[in-house]
């Protein structure tokens, strides 16, 4: 029996949150988060407004200003986002348990057996939207089939307010006609490298065989093998309270040389990106673990407003905060990278990276 799985996403959440409670800015191009003299900061969630503009999450304030120079800043009110979340899940669990929030605005649930033994899928996730908005006055998008992959690339297909079901029969054909973007696990470096070797879609992706796709990507290859055919066995996990997700080696020889470092680092991120693709989580905050020949530690992190579990970002940040360490005369006998901040909203980044104001 196949399961019964709906994706929930909440459309531009905090975005919405402020036009229900702020009449003043509905109907209005609005930003939550950012600066609105432009100079720093970034964009947290626009609202639909604003995304005409082109304004998108994570932008520089000064490029949405650029783009609509009359939108409206609004400081986040992470307390309220939670408060409604906690009130969206209520809804949620008049039909199931099993509920697995991937962030404050989205979550999966298993509505294969269900409270109010309703055998449509797409039933119950018209009335949980239905319920959201009469309750809550918010919309919220959903995507329905039988595994998490599908779900999830379905919620957001119809965008905003939209209700999208994928077939069993159809995912194949879905699955090939989808973007290689839009695959887990695929950033920006691996879709280069997959467009350099003329792989656009997942039909491009099922013409190699699962050794050549391990061959080109690794551990992922196998991942790609069986998602472009529809298959993903994960469950939803509705008592999940993993905190963080890590790896750390420490080296038979003291490390001296960056390239050697950058390395390392890249086989350690490969070993956290499995742990993550193993238990279907993103996190917004990249830790980098160092211990020196002399035992002195220290650790670094980067915070994301939007959830990241691709391979290239962890490598990416891990090194470049490694950098910023001071690398002159140094001699590292540990390095580590942890992933972190799976299911709250957009925190401010401790190391001052990136801010909201």
């Amino acid at each position: 029996m196949h399961r019964k799985i709906i994706h929930i996403d909440m459309d531009a959440f905090y975005a919405s949150v402020e036009q229900r409670d702020n009449p003043e800015y509905r109907g209005k191009p609005i930003v939550v988060g950012g600066s609105p003299d432009g100079r720093g900061g970034v964009v947290a969630t626009a609202s639909y407004e604003a995304r005409k503009f082109g304004i998108r999450s994570a932008m520089p304030s000064k490029r949405a200003v650029q783009l609509c120079p009359h939108v409206i800043f609004v400081r986040p009110r992470f307390a309220a986002y939670k408060e409604v979340s906690q009130q969206v899940r209520e809804i949620f669990r008049r039909y199931t348990d099993l509920i697995e929030p991937l962030s404050l605005d989205e979550a999966y649930l298993d509505v294969t057996k269900n409270k109010r033994n309703m055998t449509s899928a797409i039933a119950i996730a018209q009335e949980i939207r239905a319920a959201i908005r009469e309750e809550l006055q918010l919309t919220a998008s959903a995507g329905v089939s039988i595994n998490k992959f599908v779900a999830k690339i379905a919620s957001d297909m119809n965008k905003p307010d939209g209700l999208t079901f994928i077939d069993p029969a159809q995912i194949e054909t879905f699955m090939e006609q989808l973007p290689v973007e839009k695959f887990f696990g695929v950033g920006k470096v691996t879709a280069d490298k997959m467009n350099r070797m003329q792989l656009f879609t997942g039909a491009d992706l099922k013409k190699l065989t699962e050794d050549e796709l391990s061959r080109y990507f690794g551990k992922t290859g196998r991942f790609f093998f069986r998602i472009v055919r529809g298959i993903d066995d994960r469950e939803v996990q509705p008592h999940r309270e993993t905190k963080s997700l890590g790896a750390e080696d420490t080296f038979a020889y003291d490390l001296t040389d960056q390239d050697d470092m950058n390395a390392e680092l890249d086989k350690i991120a490969r070993t956290v990106f499995d742990r993550l693709q193993r238990y279907g989580l993103k996190g917004r905050t990249v830790t980098l673990k160092v211990k020196y020949a002399d035992f002195r530690q220290i650790t670094r992190n980067h915070s994301f407003f939007s959830p990241i579990g691709d391979l290239d970002t962890i490598a990416a940040t891990a090194k470049d905060l490694l950098a910023k360490t001071g690398l002159e005369d140094v001699k590292i006998r540990l390095l580590g990278i942890t992933l972190s901040n799976f299911g709250e909203g957009p925190s401010k980044p401790e190391t001052g990276q990136l801010s909201l104001f």
